[in-house]
């Protein structure tokens, strides 16, 4: 217990060590998930080891960090710490994302640098041990583009606040050079830019059709009331159109999957007397939500919307016609 102690007395140090503006009492409690008393008394603990501790008035609260960081001696990272930034670059690697992959590769590369040659000793045989025991399993899809010539450049944009210019080989006019006010990137089966272009909305631009990108020295407009995460959450998966109440009926074969399964991230889950399970949540991206509704076969039925089911059958029919097409069927 006294060791179980003293680790979650070192964690709330590398917390205080690793903010520029500091945490809240508040902030403490939620991060460690205990009650403000103890984050007080865990923060009382803390300046005791650590008496560089700052406070930092901020009405109507104070914040609390440790400015000049920690000594090597706390920061000696773990095998397992080690062994899951390896297999995030590996996965990386497998899905095409080379940029990221290399991204965390070179961290990894920079904290084994800056651990002691002693605990570099005593990690590596637990570290070998994990790597050979784990690996990745590549399940079929499209390589995400990344280009780091595109990221690079984006990303400067969004750092320096400024619009990006660029030759979009995509849209009703292929070709045209736009000049757009980014507000940031969506990772995921395919990589897109979210931009506004002059008075419009944002909207998606893939990175795999932007050319020749140049960060301007203007300014960009941006709404201070965008959200990126709530931005992505209106849609299932990529695709952006009008907003739906989805409401799906898990048959009772697939009761327990569906209770561990994510398919939005504000979904409900209701369980039904009969077994089912009825899912409900708010999204965009009707066809994309129909191609993975076929992964749920003869388990899943859509009460809501009328699209959606229009969508699916569209989309059966589709296949179909693919699978069948010159011979007798």
């Amino acid at each position: 217990m006294r060791h179980e102690k003293a680790g979650r007395l070192l964690e709330l140090a590398r917390m205080l060590a690793s903010t520029a503006e500091g945490l809240t009492l508040d902030e403490i409690a939620q991060r460690l998930g205990v009650g403000r008393r103890t984050a007080e008394r865990m923060r009382d603990a803390v300046r005791e080891v650590f008496p560089q501790m700052e406070e930092v008035e901020d009405p109507p609260t104070r914040r609390f960090r440790i400015p000049a960081g920690l000594d090597g001696l706390f920061q000696a990272p773990t095998a397992e710490e080690l062994a899951a930034l390896a297999t995030a670059a590996e996965t990386f690697a497998a899905q095409g994302a080379s940029a990221r992959a290399q991204a965390l590769k070179s961290l990894e590369q920079k904290v084994l640098s800056a651990t002691r040659a002693a605990a570099r000793r005593r990690l590596a045989p637990d570290l070998e041990a994990l790597l050979q025991a784990e690996t990745i399993a590549v399940q079929a899809g499209p390589r995400p583009f990344e280009d780091e010539t595109v990221l690079s450049a984006v990303r400067e944009a969004l750092k320096a606040a400024a619009t990006l210019t660029f030759r979009y080989e995509g849209g009703s006019q292929p070709g045209r050079v736009r000049e757009v006010a980014p507000y940031g990137i969506l990772f995921g089966r395919a990589n897109y830019l979210v931009a506004a272009e002059g008075e419009g909305k944002p909207r998606n631009w893939r990175l795999d059709r932007i050319k020749d990108p140049d960060v301007t020295d203007r300014p960009a407009r941006r709404d201070p009331a965008f959200s990126l995460q709530d931005y992505a959450d209106e849609s299932f998966g990529i695709y952006q159109d009008d907003t739906q109440d989805v409401v799906l009926r898990i048959l009772p074969a697939s009761a327990e999957g569906a209770l561990r399964w994510r398919f939005h991230s504000d979904q409900s889950l209701e369980q039904q007397t009969d077994g089912s399970v009825i899912v409900r949540f708010r999204a965009s991206g009707m066809r994309e939500l129909a191609w993975h509704l076929f992964t749920w076969g003869d388990q899943v039925q859509v009460v809501a919307p009328q699209v959606l089911k229009d969508t699916l059958v569209e989309q059966i029919e589709l296949a179909r016609k693919a699978h069948t097409s010159g011979s007798d069927a």
